[in-house]
């Protein structure tokens, strides 16, 4: 049993969480948490509700520059939204990308950025995994995965995550400790167990986008639309011409613990634009940006011919299309 606690504003809630400690669990959507809760892989003592916090809601102007998302949107409202599809295509595709439309009308944007990582081995029954020697997810000292590893190999199926790396956002989180904002580059953690810095006592509030006139584009590889997570997914944002292009950002999604920067790619773009012949080296270079992948729903030889794929649709879909206007 639980008890439930429902905050009637952000203050409120930041102090039930710092009270609650490692027992408490937040609760917005619910799509995951609840989940979890039945797979006996989470027991929170106390579940605090923060879904229609005002303080998390909404999408305009921050300041002079960053575009705002409250991390409390459902996750069909922020693909929907006007401004999103107009300057950011790649995050209101990454969005529509989540489950079914009945998953998405609850799921909200801060939930699926911290969405757990995904594991064949440890998202089953109790049973199931009480038959299996305790891994590095479920507090024993071994990967199922990769037995060799030192940490956990659990998969980050965040959709909305590369597509947000891809435009170089930043976060905003509270604690009662104070506000403070940090690079989506820097929040995660190449660790199926501890993916992410953010602190038990935080909430993510707030994810802050550059205003930049950016071509973007997502894709996503899965086996049945609306029921699975993917075997891979792919976000870039390039800014600048197809001749000269000014910046170049590639992130694979579900390939690892994390969603993963393709450097080197990029830097091919930047250094030679957005050609036939530097995309072929890009996607070719992506395969060695990928580093280790895990063996989870897939085998990593068939996730790295996936990526080397989705790298030459999404730069040749890209090159093609009509620079932004401002």
């Amino acid at each position: 049993m639980f008890r439930y606690v429902r905050p009637r504003d952000l203050d409120e809630a930041v102090a039930a969480l710092a009270a609650g400690g490692d027992s408490a669990s937040l609760l917005a959507g619910g799509t995951d948490l609840l989940v979890s809760m039945r797979q006996g892989l989470v027991a929170p003592a106390v579940v605090i509700g923060i879904r229609g916090l005002p303080e998390l809601n909404g999408i305009g102007p921050h300041g002079e520059d960053p575009l705002r998302i409250g991390a409390g949107i459902a996750l069909t409202d922020l693909a929907e939204h006007p401004i999103i599809v107009a300057r950011y295509p790649a995050l209101a595709q990454a969005a529509r990308s989540v489950g079914s439309r009945h998953v998405r009308n609850m799921a909200t944007l801060g939930g699926n950025l911290r969405l757990p990582t995904r594991c064949w081995y440890t998202n089953q029954s109790e049973n199931w995994r009480a038959s299996r020697i305790p891994c590095w997810k479920t507090d024993g000292g071994l990967c199922h995965v990769i037995k060799t590893s030192t940490t956990c190999r659990a998969i980050n199926s965040s959709d909305t995550a590369p597509a947000l790396l891809a435009l170089d956002a930043r976060l905003e989180a509270v604690s009662v400790r104070g506000r403070r904002e940090v690079a989506l580059a820097d929040f995660y953690n190449d660790d199926g167990v501890n993916h992410t810095t953010l602190a038990s006592d935080e909430i993510i509030t707030a994810v802050l986008l550059p205003a930049a006139r950016v071509r973007t584009l997502f894709t996503k590889a899965t086996a049945r639309t609306g029921l699975d997570y993917g075997y891979g997914t792919l976000a870039a944002a390039v800014t600048g011409s197809n001749r000269a292009i000014r910046s170049a950002r590639i992130v694979a999604g579900s390939v690892g613990s994390w969603p993963v920067l393709l450097a080197h790619a990029g830097a091919i773009i930047v250094e030679r634009g957005l050609n036939e012949s530097a995309i072929a080296d890009a996607a070719a270079a992506a395969r060695e940006d990928l580093g280790e992948v895990a063996n989870l729903f897939s085998p990593p030889g068939y996730k790295k011919r996936l990526v080397r794929g989705l790298v030459l649709q999404v730069l040749e879909q890209l090159r093609r299309q009509k620079l932004p206007v401002d």
